[in-house]
């Protein structure tokens, strides 16, 4: 699966490639353009479906004039959702298969995806190592459901599991409840 291919479709494809992967699908934790910039693409070379949580379609109608004012292009149009998932669904790919979280707050529709058998928290901009969250100043954002999110959700799983945010690097859930100035 490729988890939010925000940019640089050329570089996916040739990692993949190199890699002899089989992308079966493109899944998104939330659908701010800096997470979906190369899905148009990536679903046109691979012949894949992209899923989401469906309230992030409001997030995606918005993707073009985002894109515009935070980094001055024109992105084409965004890319459309062939399905869409739910809290504790099971996405399988392979021999595996990660488990929906619903965690939003940074966007109504942000979801992690928990992989219990290789102790990963895929985690996009949820939470960050270092005691960042996610904003929640743009539209659509809400703070206090970002932290409840974080506190009945991530730090419920296991202290060791890893975190692999959708920006900088990747920390441990024990790390970040040790780390954070937050009350939670």
């Amino acid at each position: 699966m490729i988890i939010d291919p925000g940019d640089d479709a050329d570089f996916i494809i040739h990692k993949i490639e190199d890699l002899e992967l089989n992308p079966v699908r493109i899944i998104l934790t939330h659908a701010h353009f800096d997470h979906i910039l190369a899905v148009n693409e990536l679903k046109t070379i691979f012949s894949i479906p992209m899923l989401m949580d469906e309230r992030e379609e409001v997030i995606l109608s918005k993707m073009r004039s985002s894109c515009r004012y935070f980094c001055l292009f024109h992105p084409g149009p965004p890319p459309l959702a062939d399905s869409y998932f739910h809290e504790g669904e099971k996405i399988k790919f392979g021999g595996q298969y990660v488990r929906i979280l619903e965690t939003p707050g940074h966007t109504p529709g942000g979801v992690c995806f928990y992989s219990q058998k290789d102790n990963l928290l895929f985690c996009g901009d949820t939470i960050f190592a270092d005691g960042a969250v996610g904003r929640t100043d743009l539209a659509e954002g809400d703070e206090e459901l970002l932290l409840k999110s974080i506190k009945d959700k991530i730090f419920k799983l296991p202290d060791d599991m890893v975190l692999l945010p959708g920006h900088g690097e990747k920390s441990t859930i024990g790390r970040e409840k040790q780390i954070s100035t937050r009350n939670f």
